[in-house]
């Protein structure tokens, strides 16, 4: 199985991962969908949609406060950095449904946020954008405008943004492989993204603990955790 990877990884020029909550898990940050998920604690239609927002502002602010201290202290693990590493020998690009941005903490360029970035905030009402540097004196918090402000992330039931959208199905169209990385492929659209690799001819690979709706589709499998797996992707193309 290794030598098939290595032989593909030499002659690939541009290489396109997606990632899910199953490479940052190992950086401590709990997933939604596995046995200790956050979906087993809370009630999402409670917490991740505009109408559950609405109805208690204070309640998704406060459970995003809890996620973002979480994900500020964590850490980009050896699954992240080989991603980051790799990007200095190959063409690579990274689809990511995290909201972490630990890609991009351990050095990753190309990364396109399917589903938004929780160190994001942006006003319900107009255009405002921005990064969160502090903690809030109230919540929710108000925009400059007087309209509350909301985590910049996508929420059930709401579009994906699209222009990172249309990003992401280029790259996913005109790759030379695919990495499949820590998801369970159970959201729309992102679930979309393999079958637009695997219809150009792209080598399809997964590194996933656990098999998949798409296993089925994968050229290689590898049943190992990212940061077990994908440091050796980088040995190859290192030589």
């Amino acid at each position: 199985m290794w030598d098939a990877i290595s032989e593909k990884l030499q002659d690939a020029e541009k290489i396109v991962f997606v990632t899910g909550a199953g490479i940052s898990q190992e950086s401590g940050i709990p997933t939604f969908r596995g046995k200790e998920g956050l979906w087993r604690k809370y009630d999402p239609m409670q917490l991740a949609t505009i109408d559950a927002f609405y109805q208690d502002p204070k309640l998704v602010w406060e459970w995003y406060e809890e996620r973002r201290r979480n994900i500020l202290d964590a850490k980009p693990n050896p699954g992240h950095l080989a991603i980051a590493e790799l990007g200095k020998y190959k063409n690579v690009h990274v689809l990511t449904q995290n909201i972490d941005s630990l890609h991009q903490r351990a050095g990753s360029k190309n990364v396109y946020e399917l589903h938004g970035s929780i160190i994001t905030i942006k006003c319900t009402v107009c255009s405002f954008k921005d990064k969160i540097t502090t903690g809030f004196s109230q919540l929710p918090p108000l925009c400059k405008c007087g309209n509350m402000l909301r985590p910049d992330v996508v929420w059930f039931g709401e579009a994906l943004p699209q222009d990172v959208w249309e990003h992401a199905m280029k790259q996913a169209s005109t790759c030379d492989i695919m990495i499949v990385v820590g998801t369970s492929l159970a959201v729309s659209p992102a679930n979309l993204l393999p079958v637009y690799a695997k219809q150009n001819g792209a080598t399809m690979v997964e590194a996933n603990t656990d098999p998949t709706p798409m296993s089925d589709i994968m050229d290689i499998s590898l049943r190992e955790s990212a940061a077990s797996a994908l440091p050796r992707l980088v040995n190859i193309v290192s030589g």
